[in-house]
């Protein structure tokens, strides 16, 4: 029996949503047949490499969020140790957690992005860098943590720039009207497209986590031109990265002026949420892949290395 050891909590800012997950995956690779070994992961990096070694599983299934655990470091400690490991490795997970990295690959690949500038604090507390509404994002969190958007008459804006604590930097672009749509990806194949609504502001952390949060349409109701076109880039940029196993790509779709409207690509996950509301186990559900199915995959396509 191969043995798996599911790294889960870790010390981001999604720490609860990684622990979340974790617990879905445990209990759908117990159902795969797989002996499970949970591993809390905490600030103590000598108390994780201890436990793995303890473990000394075959697979380590990787399930942290946000920084620390899908931005290259957990990827680096794993490669040292030479463990195979679920999604990505260390090269790929930094650049895509980095957002104005990954548009630069992106863009170099013919993929459809935003414009956008990035600020200091003190720039945006002067003046609106685009004309509203614009997006407000940190480089380098998930989720949508520390995500705003500026419309007219909104007065925050020298309250987020004085507030700004996700690094030196504010990533800033223009707000794209239209639909909220993603793609998950197995290796090369896409799998479905989902179109997200919310009687939210946006789709914002409460949206992708609260019950009733958000609603999710799939395949999405929109141009079959479109669906094939989002497909098509979920997989490009996939390759782009050179993400490994499981990831999934996130859009807006501007159809305001008529179908099939614009696709503009936001962004990759490498470590996509495997919740009971996530994304990814609902598309591979709709292709007919049960979740342990899903996470049985994940670990036979684990690898080490860049």
């Amino acid at each position: 029996m191969k043995r798996v050891a599911v790294l889960h909590g870790g010390i981001s800012a999604e720490r609860e949503v990684s622990l979340n997950s974790g617990r879905q995956c445990i209990g759908a690779l117990r159902e795969a047949g797989y002996d499970v070994t949970p591993i809390d992961v905490t600030a103590d990096l000598g108390a994780l490499v201890g436990a793995l070694q303890s473990a000394r599983p075959d697979v380590v299934f990787n399930t942290l969020h946000g920084r620390f655990g899908e931005d290259g470091c957990i990827q680096g400690v794993l490669d040292w140790l030479q463990l195979p490991y679920t999604g990505s490795g260390l090269r790929a997970s930094a650049v895509a957690m980095d957002k104005v990295a990954a548009k630069a690959v992106f863009a170099a690949a013919g993929l459809p992005v935003a414009d956008h500038r990035l600020l200091a604090p003190a720039e945006l507390e002067a003046a609106d860098p685009f004309p509203r509404p614009y997006v407000l994002k940190p480089v380098s969190e998930g989720s949508s943590v520390g995500v705003h958007i500026l419309r007219g008459g909104d007065n925050r804006r020298a309250e987020i720039a004085q507030g700004w604590k996700f690094g030196p930097a504010i990533l800033a672009e223009p707000f794209i009207p239209g639909r909220e749509l993603t793609v998950a990806v197995m290796q090369d194949r896409a799998l479905t497209v989902t179109e997200i609504t919310t009687a939210l502001a946006f789709y914002d952390y409460e949206a992708k986590y609260a019950d009733g949060g958000s609603r999710h349409v799939l395949p999405a109701p929109i141009h079959p031109a479109a669906a094939a076109e989002a497909m098509r880039v979920a997989v490009a940029a996939h390759q782009a990265l050179g993400c490994r196993g499981v990831s999934r790509a996130d859009f807006r779709y501007d159809d305001t002026q008529g179908e099939p409207g614009r696709l503009v690509l936001l962004e990759v996950n490498t470590q996509p949420g495997m919740t009971a509301t996530s994304l990814v186990p609902e598309q591979a559900a709709h292709c007919g892949i049960a979740f342990p199915q899903l996470c049985a995959w994940m670990v036979e396509h684990a690898a080490h290395g860049p």
